[in-house]
């Protein structure tokens, strides 16, 4: 099996992006809000977390793509708070409410090697962003115990290309959702009115570091892999994401339109108007659009 890329760059070059990214995390510029709290000094940052590492939950996931959980699982950290306000959050508990515990990184190693323990395909890091100075430092430590299983970044999309250029070598599968296609939509939605271009840019770069998905025997080695959650009423931003991704990405991009949404969170209680269709489910005509859709831009990986 191919080596992942951490075990491939030079370690004193790891340790150099290391002490970056930990510069970078206070003042907080790591995500594309820049809210430059004082984390090492016991301030939160937009994504209400501090400097150290807080966990949600853990384990073997074989809920996600084929590719990804393959037939043993992937080995799926959720960590608490985002970088992002998405008022629909399906995983709102975790990202708004702080459900989590704070770990210390000899504990986070601990986990990255008992999931490869128990089998799994890869590590996979759900929302990692905002906390990746313990989970680079805990990367460190294990790898010096064994770990040798590809590390899956698994995002919103919303990424400080600064900030990505420092993961270059290091991740081996990029994981992102794109939401939203319109600047009104991020902004009502989740508060962040420059997401689209903020997406863009970041899956630009993704796809620049690690290129299309890459298999061994089904399961997922080296790429990029893009996520888009179905929205209730926005037909039209969906093809606005399916065009941009068969036009600037790559026509062999392993793309999942996902069709779990269900109102969640804060959406629940107040919804504007004009997404009042958000506190519905998707319905399997809007499931058959989007796959048309794509099908029809040449998108068909990963939606035979």
């Amino acid at each position: 099996m191919t080596s992942p890329g951490y075990l491939t760059i030079s370690r004193d070059l790891l340790i150099s992006r290391i002490h970056t990214i930990e510069e970078r995390s206070s003042p907080c510029i790591l995500c594309p809000r820049h809210c430059r709290a004082l984390r090492s000094d016991g301030e939160y940052g937009y994504c209400r977390t501090g400097i150290h590492s807080y966990v949600a939950s853990f384990g073997p996931h074989f809920g996600e793509e084929q590719p990804i959980s393959g037939t043993r699982g992937s080995g799926t950290i959720f960590f608490t708070g985002c970088t992002m306000g998405c008022r629909f959050c399906q995983n709102y508990e975790i990202s708004h409410e702080r459900m989590g515990r704070e770990i210390t990184e000899p504990d986070l190693a601990y986990i990255y090697l008992h999931l490869q323990e128990q089998g799994c395909h890869n590590i996979n890091l759900v929302t990692p962003t905002h906390q990746l100075p313990a989970i680079l430092k805990a990367l460190l430590i294990a790898m010096d115990t064994g770990l040798q299983i590809p590390l899956v970044y698994n995002t919103s999309g919303y990424e400080d290309i600064d900030t990505l250029r420092l993961l270059e070598g290091i991740i081996d599968i990029y994981m992102p959702d794109f939401k939203f296609a319109d600047e009104q939509t991020g902004r009502i939605l989740a508060q962040t009115p420059d997401y689209p271009q903020i997406c863009k840019a970041a899956l630009c770069e993704m796809h620049r570091q690690v290129g299309d998905l890459t298999l061994e025997n089904g399961i997922a080695t080296h790429g990029l892999l893009i996520r888009h959650l179905l929205l209730p009423g926005r037909s039209e931003e969906t093809e606005k994401i399916i065009r941009f991704i068969a036009d600037q990405i790559s026509l062999n991009t392993w793309l999942n339109i996902m069709d779990q949404y269900h109102p969640a969170g804060d959406i629940r209680r107040s919804c504007p108007d004009e997404y009042a269709s958000l506190l519905r489910r998707v319905s399997p005509e809007e499931v058959a659009t989007a796959i048309r859709i794509a099908h029809e831009y040449g998108l068909t990986r990963g939606l035979e």
